[in-house]
């Protein structure tokens, strides 16, 4: 895939996955947002919990799910704080990481809580 052709599937994967979230009662707080420590591709929030989401896109769901590396997770991790430090309760927010996977026909899978065993 081109570096353009990439980009344009990223953005709609990670569009069909904020449609995902938006579909089961998700607000989108935030998409692509930047912090210090690194981006997060999309953070939403359900009954005042700020999910991070991590988006992956490749042919078959665990191709995605392979792809998701350790600087990947550190680096969300990073940027989650920074996020965090916005939010009226900061650090004691209550928060998760997912891992939204997209595959080559479009379909989404959502792996919730999915660094507690990383």
């Amino acid at each position: 895939m081109s570096g353009s052709t990439s980009y344009h599937a990223g953005l709609a994967a990670e569009d069909s996955v904020a449609r995902d979230y938006a579909g089961r009662g998700y607000d989108v707080v935030r998409r692509r947002w930047r912090g210090r420590g690194g981006e997060v591709d999309l953070i939403v929030r359900e009954h005042g919990c700020v999910v991070f989401v991590e988006v992956k896109k490749s042919r078959s769901f665990a191709q995605a799910a392979h792809r998701v590396s350790r600087r990947q997770m550190d680096r969300l991790c990073n940027a989650a704080c920074d996020f965090l430090g916005g939010e009226p309760t900061g650090q004691l927010t209550p928060m998760r990481f997912d891992v939204a996977l997209v595959n080559g026909t479009g379909q989404v899978a959502i792996i919730e809580n999915a660094f507690m065993a990383a």
